[in-house]
C-alpha cells in the first residue's frame, strides 16, 4: 500500500520522553517525505509549539494543531481552519480552575495566554516551545480562542475529568496527556481534521497512515487506512489500532516508516 498522507502526533510519539527528535526518527520521516508522502503533524500542541518540530524535521506544510481545532500552514503562518469557543461556554471551566488554583491557559491558533505563571508551568511551556502571553482575567476570553488547556498532577486531573464529564456545556473534554486536559468545541478532533484534509487533497483514507500514543489520537487512528499506536500508549488506544509499534523512546515512528515505506 502507498501512503500519501502521514499524520504524526508529536509528544509521546514523534519525540522521546526527553523531548528529543532522534536522528533515526528524523531520517525516516524525511525519507518518507522525499518519496512523496505528505507529512502532517497532528498534535494537541498549539501551532507555535509545533513549528519548531516541523522545522527540525527540515519540512514545511500543513499542520493540524490544538487536537484538530485549527489547521495552519507552517510556511505562511496562515490559519486555514479554526473553530472557536463561545465565551459563555468557557466561563464555567475557567471559574472552576481559578477557585481551586488549577493552572489553565487560553489558546488561539498561534497564541497562548495565561493569567499566572509559576516556575513549574514556565518550565513546562519551555519544553513545549510555547511562549505564554500574560492576560488579565477581567478581559474575559481572548478573541478566537480555540482551546482551553488545564495543567496539573495526574491525580488532580483524574478528579477534574470525572467531574467535568458530567457537565453539559456544549464543549468536549479531551485528555491529551497524563498532566493535561483540553476543553474545546464538540466538532474539533484530530480525526475530523485529518479526514477534512484528506478530502481536500483527494486522498482516500486507505492511503492515510496515522501514528499516535494517547486518547486524543484515537480519532485519527480510527480514521486512517492504517492506524498505529505507540508501545507507550494506553490499552484503549492500542485496542483501536491496526498495529502497535515500540515506544517513543525506542524510535517507534522510525520503525513503522522503515517497515511500511522502506524509509
Amino acid at each position: 500500500m502507498t501512503y500519501r498522507l502521514i499524520a504524526l502526533d508529536i509528544d509521546g510519539t514523534l519525540i522521546n520522553d526527553d523531548h528529543e527528535l532522534t536522528p533515526r526518527v528524523r531520517t525516516a520521516v524525511r525519507t518518507a517525505a522525499e518519496r512523496g508522502a505528505e507529512i502532517v503533524l497532528c498534535t494537541g500542541r498549539g501551532s507555535s509549539g509545533a513549528l519548531p518540530v516541523i522545522e527540525e524535521l527540515g519540512l514545511a506544510g500543513t499542520m493540524i494543531t490544538h487536537n484538530g481545532a485549527s489547521i495552519v500552514d507552517s510556511s505562511t503562518r496562515r490559519v486555514l481552519y479554526e473553530t472557536a469557543i463561545a465565551p459563555e461556554a468557557a466561563g464555567r471551566y475557567m471559574a472552576y480552575c481559578r477557585e481551586r488554583g488549577i493552572h489553565f491557559d487560553m489558546n488561539t491558533a498561534f497564541e497562548l495566554y495565561v493569567e499566572r505563571l509559576s516556575e513549574e508551568t514556565a518550565r513546562m511551556y519551555e519544553r513545549m516551545f510555547a511562549r505564554p502571553i500574560e492576560w488579565k482575567a477581567e478581559l474575559g476570553l481572548p478573541e478566537r480562542t480555540v482551546k482551553l488547556s488545564v495543567f496539573a498532577a495526574k491525580e488532580v486531573l483524574d478528579e477534574v475529568q470525572a467531574e467535568w464529564e458530567a457537565w453539559d456545556t456544549g464543549l468536549q473534554i479531551v485528555r491529551s496527556g497524563d498532566f493535561f486536559i483540553d476543553v474545546q468545541p464538540l466538532d474539533a478532533s484530530k480525526g475530523r481534521a485529518l479526514e477534512q484534509l484528506a478530502r481536500l487533497r483527494g486522498i482516500p483514507r486507505q492511503e492515510v497512515l496515522a501514528i499516535g500514543n494517547y486518547y486524543n489520537d484515537i480519532g485519527m487512528i480510527e480514521y486512517a487506512g492504517y492506524g498505529v499506536a505507540m508501545g507507550n500508549a494506553p490499552e484503549a488506544v492500542k485496542s483501536v489500532s491496526d498495529a502497535v509499534t515500540v515506544s517513543n523512546n525506542d524510535d517507534g515512528v522510525a520503525l513503522v516508516l522503515e517497515e511500511l515505506l522502506g524509509a
